[in-house]
């Protein structure tokens, strides 16, 4: 896929985006540790005629930290960015911890959201100080450190990437070892070695926990567009509370529990099945060809 990655300043900060493909935009709030360089489940949209625009989120990549000072600025800045593209409706795509930005963006902004998916999504207060992965997270993420962290991960995950895949599966199903193995081939292991590899954390990780506290029920409540949320049985590391916290109170959401093996429903054996939900919905929620854009 060629993609385009490109800087976007407006009132001294900077936000850094991507583009790839040509058709009806879908505006990606990335996941945590990630950045415009994302590509999990992307294949697909664009081979059937999506265009898919990731700003590097507050904190990440490029984008200045400063956005971050709140949800409601950051969405504030990517309606700029929205602006600077003239697109005038797009399609959300939030995914893991960055659920929370496409919440808040699809409460403040509804004219300008077509439809939101909520892929594997964080959609309430999520890591607290009495949880471990919080503490661990202040560690071993923290901006000083995390360059270290992410640097580590990768020669492993490159020397030895199934040992890698093995150990680090665990967080991300709540199945055995055992299983995840039946459901995860070769490929679905080379893409996660990519991922850490292109993964790293700058202070957005940070910046995603705190403003997981933000996010109130009137947030859901208040979206009007039609919502689609996807999540795993077997996530071992977004709690199925959230999925179901979400689809109860916006209202016009659909919720589609699969069996995929967890956390990252992009990759294993049944990776096909988000990819047939998510083209359906997007297909019974079609933009005017007015809104279409191209790179």
């Amino acid at each position: 896929m060629e993609r385009r990655v490109e800087l976007f300043s407006v009132d001294d900060v900077t936000i850094e985006y991507s583009v790839i493909g040509k058709g009806e935009p879908i505006f990606v709030f990335h996941g945590g540790h990630s950045n415009c360089n994302e590509e999990f489940g992307y294949k697909g949209l664009v081979e059937n005629g999506y265009s898919i625009i990731t700003p590097s989120r507050a904190g990440y990549g490029k984008t200045s930290e400063a956005i971050g000072e709140s949800l409601t600025a950051a969405c504030e800045y990517y309606a700029k960015l929205v602006d600077h593209l003239r697109i005038e409706q797009v399609h959300i795509l939030a995914i893991s911890a960055g659920g929370p930005t496409g919440i808040r963006f699809a409460s403040l902004f509804p004219e300008r959201v077509k439809s939101l998916t909520l892929e594997s999504a964080v959609s309430k207060e999520w890591l607290t100080p009495k949880d471990l992965e919080y503490k661990a997270a202040h560690i071993i993420f923290r901006p000083s450190v995390e360059g270290f962290t992410w640097k580590m991960l990768s020669f492993f995950s490159n020397s030895f990437s199934k040992v890698m895949f093995n150990m680090m599966s665990s967080q991300f199903s709540s199945l055995s070892k055992e299983d995840i193995k039946q459901r995860i081939g070769d490929n679905d292991i080379a893409e996660f070695k990519k991922m850490n590899n292109r993964q790293r954390s700058g202070s957005g990780f940070l910046i995603d926990i705190k403003q997981t506290k933000e996010l109130t029920g009137q947030d859901l409540r208040s979206i009007a567009c039609p919502v689609l949320i996807l999540h795993s049985k077997n996530d071992g590391f977004i709690p199925l509370k959230h999925p179901y916290h979400a689809h109860k109170n916006i209202p016009h959401s659909e919720l589609s529990v699969l069996d995929s093996w967890g956390h990252l429903i992009w990759i294993g054996k049944l990776a096909f099945e988000r990819d047939e939900k998510l083209t359906t919905f997007l297909e019974s929620h079609k933009l005017e060809d007015s809104f279409f854009y191209e790179t």
